[in-house]
């Protein structure tokens, strides 16, 4: 830069000081004892400060009269008042159509381009005790694969993409659930991939085996990563329904994989995607031009296995157990990989858990009340009150001992029963700690909640349910669950009026009926210090009685 270019700089910073500008505000200055007003510094610093040339300049808003239009504090003349819109009393109907096979369509309207379309079915691994367990976690790999009409996973992808839409395939221990999102106008092509996915998949060996290697590796990073959540679930539900339904692995184990093939693939379809155990939910589409190409792709063209041989091998109808609560301890002894660049040390793993209730049962929702209530999470969780840092588990653990590094709050409930547990996870030394640490606190359950948290709670839990449902594969995935149970669904409202009326006497009674059953016990790590299960159960055996601060639980 030039002599001349550098002194016409000054100059221009100079004028841009001193120079009066012609606008809304003029320049003030204020003395050395007089507070700033109109812009609030005053009001933050308390008074203004003097420097080097005088007092500091502030801007006051100017009476001088700009424009001749009217303030936008007063009402235009001649304006008509404003009509807002209403929401449609269809907008908040699902509507459900059950066909002649028994097979369920659930729909409701919502504004929008875009649309959710799929599929919930009743299957899951608590139907996998007479198959090799695996057998969803194979079928969620194999999702979207070829089918009949399309000859490989990339035609349907390309489909998909035609119309701007994904596709997705979940499944959780008593649901399957297959969905795609889509623009509205292809509600017909979804329709049709989503009939060809379920009912005429091929599963050719090549597809199967790809599925096996994908397992195989999904579990291989599952033991390699630091975070144990999705193992710990799988062997907390062991230890609580020990061998039958829901406490059969979600996660396939090692050696099942190659138990499963093709013929056992096809046999668990055959009878677990029938059209009883389905049902059709769209959320954004018109609820008849649904149902008419339901009954063209899903019961006028059969399913694959009708008309196919297949090995006469397995069993030939569905597992129909009621789930039976057992308690217990599982536990497995084992390195766990560390955050080697966060610096974190070794964690042991600890989760407790009682017998809670179904999602059809009265007391489901003061428990997810009490569930928001103990909260949780990581000793590095970022966030506010929104985030559950006033609940139970922050206040009274993670900021109270300085080893705990995570205690969560879990709630599963499921069509005839349910899981209220807390999963904890500190360094070795302290584990034995750790387990009584969180014995306390699942025995002070039963006392008295405070107005205000209980109130915070419920705010909370509503605030929390009205957010996710502003979210189209949530109210698609909410519609589909309830229509598969009870064949309608309960509105949001219904859940915010019953979360209004739970009261402390509720939670103290939930409480105490958790505190009743067998506790359940699952651990993982170097565990050689967790205390034995007789005395956990010796210890919650109190009913909620405190045993004082200083006074052991564990001998």
């Amino acid at each position: 830069m030039n002599v001349r270019n550098f002194s016409m700089l000054k100059m221009l910073k100079t004028s841009w000081r001193t120079f009066p500008r012609r606008f809304a505000t003029k320049v003030t200055a204020v003395g050395g004892d007089e507070i700033g007003s109109g812009t609030g510094i005053g009001q933050i610093t308390g008074r203004v400060r003097s420097s080097e040339g005088g007092p500091h300049k502030i801007n006051t808003p100017s009476k001088e009269i700009v424009t001749h239009l009217p303030p936008l504090t007063d009402p235009l003349p001649n304006l008509p008042d404003a009509i807002y819109a209403e929401p449609l009393a269809e907008s908040a109907t699902t509507k459900v159509t059950t066909l002649v096979n028994g097979l369920r369509i659930a729909s409701e309207p919502r504004y929008g381009q875009f649309c959710t379309v799929g599929l919930v079915l009743d299957s899951g691994p608590r139907y996998e005790v007479a198959y090799p367990s695996g057998v969803s976690h194979f079928l969620e790999k194999l999702a979207f694969n070829s089918t009949v009409n399309f000859p490989n996973k990339d035609a349907i992808l390309k489909e998909l993409e035609k119309n701007g839409g994904i596709c997705d395939c979940q499944s959780s221990r008593d649901t399957l659930i297959y969905a795609a999102s889509i623009d509205s106008r292809a509600l017909e092509s979804v329709t049709r991939l989503l009939a060809d996915v379920t009912l005429r998949p091929i599963l050719s060996e090549a597809e199967v085996n790809l599925a096996r290697r994908a397992v195989s590796f999904e579990l291989e990073t599952l033991g390699m990563r630091p975070e144990q959540e999705p193992i710990l679930m799988d062997m907390i539900h062991a230890a609580a329904y020990r061998d039958n339904t829901l406490g059969l692995p979600k996660l396939c184990p090692p050696q099942h994989l190659d138990n499963i093939d093709r013929n056992v693939l096809m046999n668990y379809l055959k009878y677990h995607h029938s059209p009883d155990r389905m049902v059709i939910a769209g959320v954004g589409v018109d609820h008849d031009e649904l149902v008419e190409h339901v009954r063209k792709y899903f019961v006028e063209h059969e399913a694959i296995w009708m008309h196919e041989e297949m090995a006469n091998l397995g069993p030939k109808q569905v597992d129909t157990s009621i789930a039976q609560y057992t308690g217990g301890l599982v536990k497995e002894h084992c390195e766990i990989p560390i955050y080697a660049a966060a610096g974190l040390p070794e964690l042991a793993h600890v989760v407790l858990g009682f017998e809670g209730c179904s999602h059809q049962d009265p007391d489901f929702v003061p428990l997810c009340v009490l569930n928001i209530m103990m909260g949780g999470g990581g000793s590095f969780s970022a966030g506010g009150p929104g985030k559950g840092m006033y609940s139970r588990l922050y206040t009274k653990v993670l900021n109270r001992y300085h080893w705990m590094y995570s205690a969560t709050a879990y709630n599963h409930a499921y069509v005839d029963t349910g899981l209220f547990c807390i999963h904890g996870s500190a360094p070795p030394q302290h584990i034995r700690d750790m387990v009584e640490v969180l014995t306390r606190e699942l025995m002070n359950m039963a006392t008295e909640p405070g107005r205000e948290e209980l109130m915070r709670s419920k705010i909370q839990l509503q605030s929390m349910l009205l957010m996710n449902l502003e979210s189209r594969p949530v109210v698609f995935e909410d519609v589909g669950r309830q229509v598969l149970v009870t064949g309608y669904r309960k509105r949001p409202e219904h859940f915010i009026n019953e979360i209004d009326k739970v009261t402390a006497a509720d939670i103290q009674r939930v409480a105490q009926r958790l505190l009743t059953s067998v506790p359940s016990v699952a651990a993982r790590g170097d565990i050689q210090n967790l205390p034995e299960m007789s005395h956990i159960t010796s210890a919650l055996s109190n009913s909620g009685r405190s045993l004082g601060r200083r006074l052991s639980l564990f001998k």
